[in-house]
């Protein structure tokens, strides 16, 4: 095994401008949510012409996929916007574990565009990283776990198990896409996401719902101001009770996962809208929330608890305790989800971590949420997430390391020979 190894990482070194490229190739597509069609056109075709593999390209049914109880109702179409699935098949009895390697490619908007020092989608280097939108989250490591397979393509090398690669949508807001993969029959023993946090594995992670409140006012024109209700001014009254809500959740006994971070579950204020002229005081005011919680409580818990809270907050104000907000959770309704540290597949990742970096792999609880608690929580699948090292992440000036890339890249190949064994 450790002459084929030695194969396996040279061809990744030849490969490695090649891997650049490819990288550069998927940050160049603003493939926000809606837009995903054109880069997964591109994946599908890398899939079948440069990689062979067997390629199945569908677009989720909602229909079917509204009788799982992990599925999220939308509010947009899938037309246009598959999922992509390639797979290296085994020729014989399996000798190995089969594995999957899942990325998504939706992105997250840019915008403020003006505030990057590089542009998002020209997939900038600037000495050893790589500038640009969804670069770090998380194309580098689709770039990182196609070019790991490339480069025992390259060796000519012969796995003993199936090699599944799942090229998914909606990882940012519903989870959707890798339900419809697995869904769809594609599962296997294991499951690796490359998802950049700093070659350390995922062990836990929070659950995360999304809230949207409608704050109803009186409109008017300014010159009557003092007798209309600005709900941008109520809407203060409610992200006051969601600040102290997010104060009083991090004070409760911590997850034991998280007992050593300082502040575990975030309560986020992530889009606020009303109006649309400044001598009007407007209408309406809508915000939309994100709220973490601990793995092993159920999301309707939560958005029982949260609505409970937002309630008294209203009681508490003159208008809003007549003329209450509209509140609607929609997107995530995501279970937080744990791997044991005891399971074959973090020890056989953490084995191969230190043969080919000389150290010791750290684990880590993110207080994100990651599509592997699909696989976990769902379908049994022991799944984890490890990636590359970079900053910017939903910022501004997003970035990866490159040379981290090729290291995870490394730790992808060698992972994989050891997890789906190799034929004779």
């Amino acid at each position: 095994m450790k002459e084929i190894q030695e194969r396996v990482m040279m061809a990744i070194e030849r490969l490695w401008e090649e891997e650049v490229f490819f990288l550069q190739t998927l940050g160049r597509f603003p493939s926000t949510l809606g837009n995903e069609g054109a880069i997964q056109a591109y994946v599908a075709d890398y899939f079948s012409n440069v990689l062979k593999l067997e390629v199945d390209k569908f677009v989720p049914e909602p229909k079917t996929l509204s009788e799982h109880p992990a599925y999220v109702p939308v509010e947009w179409s899938y037309t246009g916007r598959p999922v992509v699935v390639g797979t290296a098949r085994t020729k014989g009895k399996s000798v190995g574990k089969s594995l999957i390697l899942q990325s998504h490619v939706d992105v997250v908007s840019p915008e403020p565009m003006q505030e990057w020092d590089y542009h998002p989608w020209k997939a900038t280097i600037v000495g050893d990283r790589m500038y640009g939108r969804g670069i770090q989250d998380m194309k580098a490591g689709m770039a990182a776990m196609i070019f790991a397979y490339r480069g025992i393509q390259e060796a000519g090398i012969r796995l003993g198990a199936d090699v599944i690669f799942q090229s998914v949508i909606e990882e940012e807001c519903t989870g959707n896409g890798a339900l419809a993969a697995l869904e769809r029959g594609h599962i296997a023993d294991g499951a690796l996401i490359p998802e950049p946090f700093g070659l350390k594995a995922v062990t836990a992670q929070v659950g995360v719902i999304w809230l949207r409140i409608k704050v109803k006012g009186i409109g008017a024109h300014t010159e009557r101001a003092d007798q209309a209700v600005n709900p941008i001014e109520k809407a203060y009254v409610l992200l006051k009770a969601l600040e102290q809500y997010e104060k009083h959740i991090n004070q409760q006994p911590k997850h034991p996962a998280f007992v050593h971070h300082p502040h575990p579950l975030n309560v986020n204020i992530g889009t606020l809208h009303s109006g649309d002229w400044p001598s009007s005081v407007p209408s309406e005011c809508t915000l939309e929330v994100r709220i973490g919680f601990y793995p092993q409580i159920d999301p309707a818990k939560i958005q029982k608890e949260v609505k409970a809270w937002i309630m008294e907050a209203c009681y508490q104000d003159e208008w809003l305790s007549h003329t209450k907000p509209e509140l609607a959770f929609f997107g995530f309704k995501a279970k937080g989800a744990e791997i044991n540290k005891d399971e074959p597949l973090l020890q056989t990742l953490a084995k191969v971590h230190e043969h080919v970096h000389g150290t010791k792999l750290n684990t880590t609880s993110i207080t994100a949420k990651t599509d592997i608690r699909t696989f976990l929580l769902e379908y049994g699948i022991p799944a984890t997430c490890y990636g590359p090292v970079g900053e910017g992440m939903h910022g501004t000036n997003e970035w990866v390391d490159l040379k981290s890339v090729k290291d995870v890249t490394k730790t992808y190949a060698a992972f994989i020979l050891e997890w789906c064994g190799v034929r004779s």
